[in-house]
């Protein structure tokens, strides 16, 4: 036991010195990954300002399934969000996916097993799917360390879009568990998709479209309220809006406090799902693997 522990604590360790020698990109990075928030602050205040000029027309009445006036009568709100809030949900899900997202993780499986680069993990005692779990930790913690302070500097310049402020503790507790959940789930999510490259050498098309729908049914693009009733009940009986939406939702107090346990009890319950079929996956693609030359 004593050495595994000290095997998996080497290569964090190595990983992790290994990513900030090079990545020191990463706090420059930070703040060009918010720059599209300032399309957003943009584009939603034009989608508000259009929704509350049609609502003063039509007598202060809403728009049809999108809009409404809110009880004092002069906040406008779409899908339950005020302009402030929606621009709040899309910082938020910029957190969110920075936890969440892996890129490279499954087209990097995928290259190791077409080159045969994977026979390292046969002759060696070291694990491939923990082994890139370490070394991706490495690349979170090594990415946060640097880049927390421009996310505070952001986050510091848009405070004033937080109407409701902090969340309270439980709350709290429920979304860092949510992002770390977030964080496991997208691993196991991509893994999985990389380890069908044991039946499917090229597994691109697969990742495309994947990401595709991730961009969609995360809830990064836009908020998933603003789906009908029947397609957000599709929605939540998926994996996708735990990597983004969900934490969001927690932390703007859109999800009451005794769903949100239950959405966590389910996410975890997806991460459980895919560690699982990642294993399965690894152990007969192995077992289905010829590797020949020296």
């Amino acid at each position: 036991m004593t050495a595994h522990v000290v095997k998996w604590w080497t290569i964090l360790r190595i990983s992790l010195e290994e990513r900030f020698v090079y990545r020191g990109d990463f706090a420059l990075g930070t703040l060009m990954r918010f720059l599209p928030i300032i399309t957003q602050i943009f584009l939603w205040t034009a989608v508000f300002a259009a929704v509350e000029q049609a609502s003063t027309q039509s007598g202060a009445q809403a728009s049809e399934g999108a809009a409404e006036q809110s009880a004092a009568g002069s906040a406008t709100t779409v899908a339950g969000y005020s302009l402030s809030a929606m621009i709040a949900y899309y910082l938020l899900t910029m957190m969110s996916r920075a936890f969440s997202s892996m890129p490279g993780l499954a087209s990097g499986i995928a290259l190791q097993v077409r080159n045969g680069e994977i026979k390292k993990f046969l002759i060696q005692p070291v694990d491939m799917i923990g082994f890139l779990l370490l070394t991706r930790m490495a690349h979170k913690l090594a990415y946060y360390t640097i880049a927390i302070l421009p996310f505070a500097f952001v986050f510091y310049l848009c405070r004033g879009y937080f109407e409701l402020g902090w969340p309270d503790m439980q709350r709290l507790v429920v979304y860092v568990c949510s992002l770390l959940l977030a964080f496991v789930l997208g691993f196991f999510l991509e893994a999985s998709i990389g380890l069908i490259s044991f039946w499917f050498l090229e597994v691109s098309s697969l990742l495309f479209v994947y990401n595709l729908l991730t961009f969609f049914l995360s809830g990064h693009m836009f908020p998933l309220d603003l789906l009908p009733d029947i397609a957000q009940q599709v929605v939540t009986y998926l994996p996708l809006h735990y990597l983004a939406y969900f934490p969001a939702a927690v932390f703007l107090e859109k999800i009451p406090a005794n769903e949100m346990w239950i959405g966590l009890g389910v996410q975890a319950l997806w991460v459980l799902a895919f560690i699982g079929l990642s294993r399965v996956m690894l152990n007969r693609g192995l077992h289905r693997y010829s590797g020949f030359g020296g």
